[in-house]
């Protein structure tokens, strides 16, 4: 594991991300990097492709999200 120098705006957003999203300031950023990686590998995909993609590949199953009827 290295050490990784962020500007300190970067890094403010990062913690208030990190409390909104209920992780650590570290595992904020590793998110952020690791989707920030996937989108540049993928770019024909979009942001919730790649997160539900990353989700069935790690076996998580959603759901189905019920509508409400009219």
């Amino acid at each position: 594991m290295g050490i990784v120098n962020i500007d300190d705006e970067l890094h403010d957003q990062i913690r208030k991300a990190s409390a909104v999203a209920c992780r650590s300031i570290n595992a904020q950023a590793a998110f952020w990097i690791r989707i920030g990686m996937l989108c540049e590998m993928n770019p024909t995909l979009t942001f919730n492709e790649i997160v539900a993609r990353e989700l069935r590949a790690a076996g998580v199953e959603a759901p189905a999200v019920r509508t409400a009827s009219a």
